[in-house]
Formats: C-alpha cells, structure tokens, sequence
C-alpha cells in the first residue's frame, strides 16, 4: 500500500448520463460537464497552493459522447466521416468544448441524422490531469515563491504519457478499455496535450487557429501573409474579422502595429480570422522534417480542413528556372521522422481536391492557362530528405535515388507533411518554389537570392490563399476524400 492508497478521494458530484436528439444540446451539457470539472480541480488547488492542510487526493473527469446503434444502417457511400460502419457501442471523451463547439455539433449531428439514434453524455472514468486544467488559466491562486510544499502527483492526476498516444489514428486500437470503439480519432488527453505544445511553439493560442493551414519555411512569406492580412481588414466585404501574431496579439484595425516579442517562439504562427474558423492559419515551421513533424503533430487534433506546404525547394531538373513552381502529386520520403507511426511502403496519394484547387490558383494568379502554364509550373515527385547539406556528400547515391524516383525537386518538410496529413486524415499538398538548383551549379546566394525573393514570394503566397479560398468554397464531404479512411474508421473527421 503507498500513502496516496490512505487518502480520500474527492470528486464533483456525480452527474448524470443524458440523451439528447439536438446537436447544440448535447455539446451544452458537454461544455457544463468540462466546467464543473475544472472547476473543481482549480479551486482544489487554489486550497492547496494557499497553504491548507488538506489529507485527500483530488479527481474530476472528462466529459464523454457514446452512441449504440443495434443495425447496420444504410449510409450515403460517398460520405468519408459522420458515420459508423455496424452496430455496437462506440466512445470519445471530449476536452474543452467551448473550444470545439462548432466542430461538435457538426460530428454529433451527423450522427443523429444517419443512425436517428441518441447520443449520450455524461462523465467518463478518464481523469483530467490537472496541468491541462491550470494551462492558460488567469484564476489561479499561486504561493509568491511559486513553490509548493507538496508534490502534485500526491493530491491530483497528472499527465500519464502511456495513455497519451496515436494508437487510434495509427490504427493499432480498435477497443477502448471499457469494450466500445473509438469514436474520435483522438483521446482528451492527447488533444490536451497537443493544445499544451501548440501554444508553447507558436505563441499564439489554441483558439486562433484557422482551419486552413500553410506552412512555409521562409520568414519572408510571413510579411506578405501580413501585408495581405491588413488589405483584407480594410476591405469590409471580405469577411474576414482579426488578424493574430505571436504573443496573441489581436490586430482589427488594419493600421495598428504588431508590437515585438522579445524573441519568437519556435514556430512564429499568424492567423486571419473568420467567422467559425474559415479563415487560413500560416505556420513558419523552418528548416527540417521534424518541425514539420512537430507542428503537423500538434495542429492535427484541431482537425483542420486542409493544409499546404508552400515554401522553397530545389529543382533537380536542368529544364527548370529559378522561380518555377513544382505541383508535388508523389513523395519520395527520406526524412526518416515518421517511419515508426507511418512505414515508408504506405504510399502517400495525391488528392485531386487538393491538386485541381492548386493547379486553378497558379492559372488564376499567374493568368496562364493549359500547355502556356508548363512553362512556370511543372508536376511529379517531390523528394523530402533529412540532411540539409546532402549535396556535399557522394552524390552517387541520393542523385541515384532522385533519378530513380523521377523527383523534379527536392526539400526537408514536404513529405512530412504530407504523409502526416495522410496519418491524421487531413487533407494535404503541396506547392513549392525553385530557388536553387543544386545538381546545375546555381546556387542560392544572398547576393543573387534577394531579387528572386522580391519578385516570386508574393505571388506564391497569394497562390497558396487562393487555393484555400478556393477550398473553402467546396462543401466538406468533398474535401475530405474517402481516400483518406481505412477499413474500420472513426465517425468523426
């Protein structure tokens, strides 16, 4: 027996399990279950860090949806997501709801109109770490020397990594511990856990990010992304409310100044807001396949809709210019991140969704149509690789492989994101931009690079936002490709 075994155990009253038929119901009683149980742990804490004695430990639980269905039901076999495949009892436990409000309503409505059958809610048997709760909180109460005098995991649950995983998404859970299946992709705890990083690595909070995501790897797309951010909030027709820089500092009038961060976090993110998340999110993830990882990682528990990487590459091919534009439709993956959660043999397809949105941006920025657009943008294999200064080694091997493989252009982010995107079933792409050619002897220099930058950054970006324009306008079962599901899928996107 340890000494927490002699301890009380307190917990909010019991709440009972509710049915509703009314989507916004349902997520009503979610947010309440989510607020008395935080609550609770707050004010437990705030006893505890004002000195009180106190000889319990203390526990509150995440809030769940579980629906039973006895039939078979004969769904629309277009639909990717907002069903489930045969009868049985199915679970998710939910964290912050307030959150995700318009993204819960919109999956449990699915589900009642498909199966017409209740959803239930009600506490689950999952407790909440208390370092999720106290995450962001200005309602709490801390010591001045902000120690404590007892430690944490004596009085509250705290983060258990062994729980927090991707076994759903990886396809390796079928069955919660209690029997039903998944009904998310993702558990509380992982989705709190990843809300936890994102703040920390991009400085901005969890409740800022679009559903529309670019990453690029070039802080010069970030001036452009805000240069267009203030054109839109001047323009009162274009539907677009705030623009966000790192720090959550909240811009609405197009005039005002983002003041400077001391330093920038790891990944400077900046996000023009519309109504309901429709607006488009740009994440400067830097150099490499595992910032790529990282933010792809953490942004995928917010389910976007669509995200792209628009940034630099290498062009591999003697017949393409500095400031062509490369249409990835395969990956050739050699950046090694993600070979545990994803082998490299599954292959990573192109989404025509996706691919035909790009192709019209590039033809609607650049006005150029049909065969005159080869001669600016060209399609094939964009290779992703680990070691940035892969050209000093023997070339034999890679040059090999790249041949092989009929790679038109080479960089260290696409692949990742693309195959994460294919892991979390979130609909990816890719747009990228020659900026150096390697193999042919042209360098990127800072003397030669800077006119390039100037000429070509602007019209990139402006073909990455078209294209997520042009994606915002297609309804979302169209968007999210059956192609993106396998064989036992979650209902919910």
């Amino acid at each position: 027996m340890t000494p927490n075994d002699t301890l009380t155990l307190l917990t909010p009253p019991k709440a009972e399990h509710r049915f509703f038929n009314d989507a916004d119901k349902a997520v009503a009683y979610l947010e309440t279950l989510y607020e008395e149980a935080t609550k609770f742990l707050v004010d437990a804490f705030n006893r505890v860090a004002s000195g009180e004695r106190v000889s319990a430990r203390f526990r509150a639980f995440y809030p769940e949806i579980r629906m039973v269905t006895t039939r078979f039901d004969k769904i629309d076999s277009r639909l990717s997501f907002g069903h489930v495949s045969e009868p049985g009892a199915y679970t998710a436990t939910v964290t912050r709801p307030d959150l995700f409000r318009y993204y819960l309503r919109q999956q449990i409505g699915l589900l009642i109109r498909n199966h017409n059958v209740p959803i239930s809610i009600g506490p689950s048997e999952t407790p909440i770490p208390l370092h999720f709760v106290m995450a962001g909180r200005g309602d709490v109460t801390l010591p001045e020397n902000g120690e404590l005098s007892l430690s944490l995991r004596d009085l509250f649950d705290v983060p258990d990594l062994a729980t927090t995983n991707d076994d759903i998404v990886n396809g390796e859970r079928n069955r919660n511990p209690d029997g039903s299946r998944p009904l998310a992709p993702f558990t509380a705890q992982r989705i709190d856990y990843s809300l936890a990083r994102l703040a920390h690595y991009t400085a901005t909070a969890p409740e800022h990010f679009q559903n529309y995501i670019l990453f690029t790897n070039y802080q010069f797309y970030v001036d452009e992304f805000e240069a267009f951010a203030r054109a839109q909030l001047a323009d009162p027709d274009s539907g677009y409310t705030a623009f966000v820089a790192p720090g959550d500092t909240v811009i609405t009038d197009p005039a005002a100044p983002v003041p400077p961060l001391p330093r920038l976090p790891q990944m400077p993110t900046y996000h023009l807001k519309r109504a309901h998340g429709a607006g488009m999110t740009l994440v400067n993830i830097g150099v490499g396949p595992s910032n790529a990882k990282t933010a792809t990682d953490h942004i995928a528990v917010l389910r976007p809709h669509a995200w792209v990487m628009v940034g630099h590459c290498a062009g591999l091919r003697n017949s393409q210019a500095l400031g062509d534009f490369v249409l990835a439709h395969a990956y050739l993956r050699e950046d090694n991140v993600l070979d545990a959660d994803l082998p490299i043999w599954v292959p990573i397809p192109a989404l025509a969704e996706i691919q035909i949105a790009l192709q019209d941006a590039v033809a609607q920025v650049t006005q150029l149509e049909g065969y005159a657009l080869k001669q600016l943008m060209r399609t094939g294999t964009v290779a992703t690789i680990d070691n940035r200064n892969w050209e000093l080694r023997d070339q034999s091997g890679p040059v090999q492989r790249l041949s092989q493989s009929r790679a038109i252009a080479l960089d260290m982010e696409s692949a990742t994101i693309a195959a994460n995107g294919f892991r979390f079933r979130v609909p990816y792409g890719t747009l990228l931009c020659v900026s150096d050619k390697p193999l042919h002897g042209e360098l990127k220099l800072p003397g030669m690079a800077s006119g390039f930058y100037k000429t070509q950054v602007s019209r990139h970006l402006q073909i990455g936002i078209r294209a997520m324009e042009l994606l915002r306008e297609m309804p979302l079962e169209k968007i999210h490709s059956r192609k993106l599901r396998s064989f036992n899928e979650t209902a919910f996107l």
